[in-house]
């Protein structure tokens, strides 16, 4: 049944081509629908999470970024009533070039996701930056889940006041550049070294959109979408 799941997502063929081997394509929706409801796609995904990071396998220093995919035709048209937390919208933007959703994602020094927020196209990525920090979590045997990284890696749209007290009140080291449109008094400190790993955030992008169902949205709903980036997500966390 995951294999069907995953096997749609990778090529982005429509449900009912899927092969025949994998049974029947109604039984594949509706469990990855219902699993996405009761949040099974991202308990499995924080499992590995946890897993990786009693093994020391999962790097704190976090790269955090956004991209936008386009959205396919059919993914217009859901309906706005629908289960509590599910937005109104399903992430879905309308602009010029058609129907678009951003990915904010996080990323390790692996190029492994940590982290997903979908919202419409247009968004920015400083009003999401705190939803993405919120996300982060790697739950432990022994006390509380590891919530906090050691330092976050983001670019100029991220470098606002108040992101960087956000992550100074919780002990985070911000390595953001300042735009020139905000200089003035004394600049913030800026790790330029530290600054280089930034690039495995486009890595984690690059990976994904490696799944065609991905890189391009077919899916109505933004809970049937964020269930193929957390079931992407655990293939890479299970190929480590």
């Amino acid at each position: 049944m995951i294999d069907a799941i995953a096997f749609k997502y990778r090529t982005g063929a429509p449900w009912t081509d899927l092969p025949e081997h994998f049974g029947s394509w109604k039984g594949a929706h509706n469990r990855l629908r219902m699993w996405a409801a009761d949040g099974t796609w991202e308990k499995v995904f924080t499992a590995l999470l946890a897993h990786a990071d009693a093994e020391g396998d999962l790097g704190w220093v976090v790269a955090v970024d956004s991209t936008i995919v386009r959205a396919h035709q059919h993914t217009a048209g859901a309906r706005q009533k629908g289960p509590c937390g599910k937005p109104a919208d399903h992430a879905l933007g309308r602009s010029r070039g058609g129907l678009t959703t951003r990915i904010h994602r996080a990323a390790d020094g692996h190029c492994r996701q940590l982290a997903f927020v979908i919202t419409p196209g247009q968004a920015g990525d400083a009003p999401a930056f705190p939803q993405v920090m919120a996300r982060l979590r790697a739950p432990r045997r022994i006390g509380r889940p590891r919530i906090t990284p050691d330092a976050v890696l983001a670019d100029k749209a991220c470098s606002s006041r108040t992101i960087r007290r956000h992550l100074q009140r919780r002990g985070i080291r911000a390595v953001i550049p300042q735009p020139t449109d905000q200089a003035g008094g004394r600049p913030p400190a800026f790790d330029r070294e530290a600054y280089k790993q930034r690039n495995t955030v486009e890595g984690c992008i690059n990976k994904l959109k490696q799944w065609r169902g991905l890189a391009t949205r077919y899916g109505k709903t933004a809970t049937i979408y964020l269930a193929g980036l957390h079931l992407a997500a655990i293939f890479i966390w299970s190929a480590r």
